[in-house]
Order: structure tokens, then C-alpha cells, then sequence
């Protein structure tokens, strides 16, 4: 590792690699130690090959790419967990990294002796943890079991602490792994904000998570991994484009029932819910209907449930055709709609969709509840709606343009 990167670069990465030796038996070790000299008793396995990567200091990207693709052990080399086996990686600045949350804990001792030991782990002096421990405790709620071993902690008690931890050290390079949604309704939102302060700071965050739309709505570029290659780095909404299309090739066409909406008509403290979706064609209403192309106007309801002491949120909907591509999608935020809710967060949005443009075929609505941002989302209800599309001509293709012909 000779050369350095330039100074605007916070991780630069030239043709990374990670290897591991497979065994086939436990002894293939011992002869792999003794007589590896002459001869391989193992097979190669490459988690990641030739990954090269520019990221500035202050960018926001987020990481896709299926199970096993080689995404966790890209951020674990960036952390400093793991070394690569070839090229050369630099980083930049001080790392948090937010991958197993709570994974340095010792169970036997308090949570506030973990709180030092971990903070010294993620780089941070005695005098500088003394000065941060009230706001740690603050943002973990873990009341007096502060001074409890951390085995007696519930799960939810342990995540939060082990987060507050992570977020407290004010890293220059923040590294998340699915870790958005830890915790309760209310912490999660807490985690959320936490997460957006470190972004408006500038800060460099890797984000990796399967929600595309997580990833759109937080990075500005993104990168797809597959197979350990690097296969596209580019705008998030190019990289996650390329991605679902790439699931959704692969994807059998299916046809489930509507599903119902959450039950409960009040949300948790800290987060909402969708209670009910319903939809109307032509005087006809349910969740599973039928359109003409063109002509059709749909109507679309959303009722939903939010703590109160939040901001009123906003809704969206996707629609997806029977491979699951979503074709089209609209968002109150996004067309700067404001919605109202009562004094018991309870509240409604409505859209009509006049001469339905999507082309014949079986179409899926997907709904969402969304913080006042349009960024993080509270619930969502999977194929709330289904829609049977006929239409009139020979008109090929997902959706009718506008066009105006001249002779």
C-alpha cells in the first residue's frame, strides 16, 4: 500500500479482492500447514474480485446486490475487519460502522463500562466518552439499567444502546448495514433522524439495505455488486432501476389476493400505519377491480394512523405489472400535497387517476405511509389493490402516451 489517495477522496479502492480457503475436511488444514508448499488441499472462493472505487469525502452511497453478493464483506474491509487479499484499499477519517449492532458487548458487564469499552474500541478517549455519556444514555432510554449487566437487557433495550454507541463517536465515514429500522416505532425514528443529521453534516455515509427505496430516497449514487464484481456505479436511480429489473427478470408472474390493511386503528408511540385502502372504478368499488385503458377514471383512498405528537405524514403508491417491475408511482410529498390529520393522528388521502394510462394487463398497487420528509417509511401494504386492465385497439407496450399526429 505504497500509494496514497488524493485528499478528496475518503475510500479508495483499486482492484480489492477477498478470497477465502474452503476445506473440504477438517484435517485439509493440517495438510494445507504441513505440506501447502507442494500442494492446495482447498478451493479458492472470491466474496469480492477487482473492485475498483472513488468515493469524496461527504457523498452518500448506497450499496444493492442480492444475498451473498459480497456487500457485507466490502464493508467490513472498509471498517478494518477484514483485510483484502489483493489490491489496495485507503480510508479516510474515522469509520463508525453500524454492521452488527452490538457485536463487541461483553454480557457481563454494565451497559456503561460496554459504553467505554466500545467507544475506546471505535476510537474515542476517556475524557472525550465522559463528556458524551449523558447524551448516549439520553438517546438509548435505558433508564437505570445503565448500571445493569447487559445479559439482562430485552433485545430492544441492547440494540438501542449499541446504536446510540455507534452514532455517538461523530465518525467522518458512517457504514450502515440494514440498520435503519432498529428498536421500537419510536427509536426507529430516532435512529432515522440521527442517521439524516450525520448526512446534512456532510459526512460520508455507505449504505447498504435491500429497500430501493430506502436507497434512492437517501444516496445520491449507488452501486449494484454481484457475484463479488462490482457491475454498475452510477445515480442511485439508474443503479436501483437496473437492480429491480434485473429481480424482476427472474421473477415467476403471480397473482395473490389483496391484502388487508393493519388492523389497529391507532399506531404505536413513535410511528403510523396504514388502516385501510380502498379503491373505486366507474361506480364500482373494492380492492380487486376492473379498467379500460384510457377510460377508465381510478380513485384511490388511503386511511391512516400516526402518533400524534409526529408530523403528518405523507402516502404513496407504486404500481407493478405481474413480474413485480413497478411501471409508475405517485407520492403526496412529491407533488406537494399536504395532508391533515385529527387530534388522534387519524387522517385520509385521496387521488384519482383520470383514463387510467397503463395498457391492458394485471397490475399491483403497493401503499405506503411516509414521514413528512417522503423519505422514511412507517408502513406499507403489499399488494393492496389488484387491477385487471382491457383496453380498445392494438396498442403495444405498459402505457399510452400523449401524441398528436401531423400530415
Amino acid at each position: 500500500m505504497s500509494s496514497k489517495p488524493a485528499p478528496q477522496l475518503a475510500i479508495d479502492a483499486r482492484k480489492v479482492g477477498k478470497c477465502y480457503a474452503l476445506y473440504e475436511r477438517p484435517q485439509d488444514r493440517l495438510k494445507q500447514l504441513l505440506w501447502g508448499r507442494w500442494h492446495r488441499y482447498y478451493r479458492e472462493f472470491w466474496a469480492l474480485r477487482d473492485i475498483d472505487l472513488a468515493i469524496g469525502a461527504g457523498e452518500v452511497v448506497g450499496i444493492v446486490g442480492r444475498n451473498g453478493a459480497g456487500k457485507s464483506t466490502l464493508l467490513q474491509m472498509v471498517c478494518g475487519t477484514l483485510p483484502p487479499t489483493t489490491g489496495e484499499l485507503h480510508v479516510r477519517g474515522r469509520v463508525a460502522a453500524l454492521l452488527e449492532l452490538g457485536a463487541g458487548f461483553s454480557p457481563d458487564f454494565t451497559g456503561i463500562e460496554n459504553i467505554y469499552m466500545n467507544a475506546a474500541i471505535l476510537g474515542l478517549k476517556r475524557h472525550e466518552v465522559d463528556e458524551r455519556l449523558d447524551e448516549i444514555l439520553a438517546f438509548a432510554d435505558i433508564g437505570d439499567f445503565a448500571k445493569q449487566p447487559v445479559k439482562t437487557y430485552s433485545s430492544g433495550m441492547f440494540m438501542r444502546l449499541a446504536f446510540a454507541v455507534a452514532t455517538a463517536v461523530e465518525p467522518d465515514i458512517l457504514v450502515i448495514d440494514e440498520a435503519l429500522s432498529v428498536g421500537d416505532g419510536a427509536f426507529a425514528r430516532k435512529s432515522f433522524d440521527r442517521i439524516m443529521s450525520l448526512r446534512e453534516a456532510g459526512k460520508t455515509i455507505l449504505f447498504c439495505s435491500h429497500s430501493m427505496y430506502q436507497v434512492e430516497a437517501l444516496c445520491a449514487k449507488a452501486m449494484w455488486i454481484e457475484h463479488g464484481a462490482l457491475r454498475m456505479f452510477g445515480s442511485s436511480a439508474e443503479v436501483t432501476n437496473a437492480y429491480q429489473a434485473s429481480l424482476n427478470a427472474s421473477v415467476l408472474p403471480r397473482y395473490p389476493p389483496a391484502s388487508a390493511a393493519a388492523a389497529a386503528i391507532r399506531a404505536p408511540v413513535g410511528t403510523g400505519r396504514i388502516v385501510k385502502v380502498g379503491a373505486s372504478v366507474d361506480g364500482a368499488t373494492g380492492n380487486d377491480l376492473q379498467l379500460c385503458s384510457g377510460e377508465s377514471d381510478l380513485s384511490i383512498t388511503i386511511e391512516f394512523s400516526i402518533d400524534p405528537h409526529l408530523p403528518t405524514p405523507c402516502v404513496a403508491l407504486g404500481f407493478s405489472d405481474s413480474s413485480g417491475l413497478t411501471v409508475a408511482s405517485a407520492s403526496s410529498h412529491n407533488d406537494g400535497v399536504t395532508l391533515h390529520k385529527d387530534a388522534e393522528g387519524r387522517g385520509s388521502a385521496a387521488v384519482v387517476f383520470r383514463k387510467f394510462p397503463l395498457l391492458k394487463g394485471q397490475y399491483s398497487v403497493t401503499s405506503f405511509l411516509i414521514s413528512e420528509d417522503g423519505i422514511h417509511p412507517y408502513d406499507q401494504v403489499e399488494r393492496s389493490l389488484l387491477l385487471h386492465v382491457t383496453q380498445k385497439g392494438i396498442e403495444q407496450g405498459l402505457v399510452s402516451l400523449p401524441h398528436e399526429w401531423m400530415s
